[in-house]
């Protein structure tokens, strides 16, 4: 005769298990983000910076080095008015530093330290993120160097407003974070379990809810351009615009199922004055496609500038090109 167990019994093996299941869970969970921190703090700065503002005043945020040879990766809104300060990393090294460029329409900065010898952190890839993915943060919030902070991403493609003296711009493809920021987090790390750095920390927009300007191909020349030039160069049109569907067969001509509305024309701007109207939707710049506003921030780069370029556009059911010939954004 088989005996049959207590259900207490049963009850405690049952719980006894899913203590097992979780201890599991926990562990890989701060194995994960122990081994990110671990390879990202030797890199992550805390920045402190001196600004003139009728007499001396200062600020902070945080940096990250990406070469051995001093450049680090800031927001430009840490280091804004400023030309120098002060880099200390976690190991108590303070070095100086000179501010190299800043772009506050990506709100990217470089600055240089005044040493060959940093730990560059690596860089991933932010297109290849997916939401619910655990990331981690790396700053130094209300001082605190070398401060940890864990989550997922919450969201991807949002887009943040920027703004340079009367020009502004979206950040397209921003990172949304529930990792926890703080103020001074801003200019930080933000990381995927392999420590490679996706974003960097921008912004705070409300309890759980962080924003990241995504390290990726358009970020990697914006950082070129900011090392080689001190600032980044944007064409020009003019245009106020937003996304509109096609019809069927224009959408089959040109390959894709929406343009670029344009809703207002700047006065005097290189676009009003070649002829573009309210009501005309854009589909290419110099044969770059565009699908929308975002196709149109990228496809105004600093080599069209001064140039005469086709814009593609439908107008009255028909394809027609406009030469445009872009001025300097802020130029």
């Amino acid at each position: 005769m088989v005996a049959l167990r207590e259900p207490l019994a049963e009850a405690a093996d049952d719980e006894r298990l899913l203590r097992e299941v979780e201890d599991d869970a926990l562990d890989a969970y701060s194995n994960a983000v122990s081994t990110a921190a671990a390879r990202l703090i030797p890199s992550v700065a805390s920045l402190r910076v001196e600004r003139r503002t009728g007499g001396w005043g200062g600020g902070a945020g945080s940096g990250v080095a990406f070469t051995p040879d001093g450049f680090v990766v800031t927001n430009a809104h840490v280091v804004a008015g400023a030309d120098r300060g002060t880099a200390t990393f976690v190991d108590g090294e303070e070095i100086g530093f000179e501010v190299v460029g800043r772009d506050p329409l990506s709100d990217l900065a470089v600055v240089r330290a005044a040493s060959g010898s940093l730990i560059p952190a690596p860089f991933g890839d932010a297109a290849r993120l997916r939401v619910g993915q655990l990331v981690v943060a790396v700053g130094n919030p209300l001082g605190f160097s070398g401060t940890v902070t864990a989550g997922v991403v919450s969201a991807l493609g949002r887009s943040l407003a920027a703004r340079d003296g009367e020009a502004s711009r979206l950040v397209e493809n921003v990172i949304q974070t529930d990792a926890a920021l703080n103020p001074g987090n801003s200019g930080g790390a933000l990381a995927d379990i392999k420590g490679r750095v996706v974003g960097i920390n921008t912004a705070v927009a409300g309890v759980g809810l962080g924003l990241a300007v995504p390290i990726d191909a358009a970020t990697r020349l914006i950082l070129a351009a900011l090392i080689r030039d001190g600032r980044v160069r944007r064409a020009y049109l003019g245009i106020v615009g937003g996304t509109r569907r096609l019809g069927g067969d224009l959408a089959q001509i040109v390959g894709r199922p929406t343009g670029l509305e344009v809703v207002q024309l700047i006065d005097g701007s290189p676009a009003a004055e070649a002829g573009v109207r309210a009501g005309d939707i854009i589909v290419a710049i110099d044969a770059r496609p565009v699908a929308g506003v975002a196709d149109l921030q990228r496809s105004l780069v600093g080599d069209l500038v001064g140039r005469r370029i086709a814009v593609t556009l439908e107008r009255d059911g028909a394809l027609r090109d406009v030469t445009v010939r872009p001025t300097e954004l802020g130029g």
